[in-house]
């Protein structure tokens, strides 16, 4: 069975970042599928890196090692590290990258088979930059496990309980529903909160919706259902609340921000 490699990186489409990253897959692992999740991460952001796994990384095949390079503490004590986890009922998945909180939102209620640091010289290339661990460390260390080789066998093993996570509010019950917070919009300009459908199950018609006080109305089935030029809430493809305007950017009509709070209450 091909091996699978999905990469997600801020390097851009530019510079011949990427264009490395495959260079030194193929020449270890050149049966391996190498697929790009993203490139365009915004520079050093890592928590938008960190959703950006939690969104797809489900729907790979199983088996699939994510590269992942988002990395501003590149040639700092940081660690690099691999994951083995299955989350959701899905995977097994194998996560390659920083220990710097990329990986907060895939661990979430996951089950971590295995994590280990990448310390052995004989997963890496034979000379290490400073500043390109995707390059020199990341890459071979995704294009061995393709190959086969256990994440154990990378380096030392690493308590999951000590991996780097960022803060990830989860919604708040209150009474008559919820509070979510604002931690995505996308490039339409789509708002993405942390509320899930299973939140929401099975009456999604009781639900009213409003952000920072602003009164959105019910949860529509899709943009057409309201007017050009008007907002609306609804139920995202990645399963989480969002609010979007027709034909336009909810990010600026709306004038909404990571961290503005989503409040999602019973209609009466």
């Amino acid at each position: 069975m091909t091996a699978t490699i999905a990469l997600l990186t801020d390097f851009g489409l530019r510079d011949t970042y990427v264009g490395m990253l495959k260079a030194v897959i193929a020449g270890i692992a050149p049966e391996a599928r190498v697929l790009d999740l993203s490139h365009l991460v915004p520079a050093q952001d890592v928590r938008e890196g960190a959703f950006d796994l939690f969104v797809s990384h489900g729907y790979f095949p199983a088996g699939t090692v994510f590269c992942c390079v988002v990395d501003p503490g590149v040639g700092s004590s940081r660690r690099g590290v691999a994951l083995r986890l299955r989350r959701d009922g899905s995977g097994p998945y194998t996560f390659v990258g920083p220990d710097n909180g990329l990986f907060t939102a895939v661990l979430d209620g996951a089950e971590v088979e295995a994590a280990a640091s990448l310390d052995d010289p004989a997963y890496r290339l034979p000379v290490v930059s400073t500043t390109f661990h995707g390059r020199d460390v990341f890459a071979p260390a995704a294009a061995h496990v393709a190959r086969g080789v256990a994440v154990e066998a990378l380096g030392a093993g690493v308590d999951p309980a000590t991996l780097v996570r960022l803060p990830w509010d989860r919604p708040r019950r209150i009474a008559g529903g919820w509070e979510a917070d604002l931690i995505h919009h996308d490039q339409f300009g789509n708002l993405i909160s942390n509320l899930a459908l299973t939140d929401l199950q099975p009456d999604l018609t009781r639900w009213q919706v409003e952000i920072d006080g602003f009164e959105i109305g019910p949860i529509r089935r899709a943009f057409a259902d309201v007017p050009v030029g008007r907002p609306l809430a609804y139920l995202g493809s990645s399963g989480l609340l969002e609010i979007a305007v027709r034909d336009g950017r909810a990010s600026d009509v709306l004038s909404a921000h990571e961290g503005s709070v989503i409040v999602v209450r019973e209609r009466t």
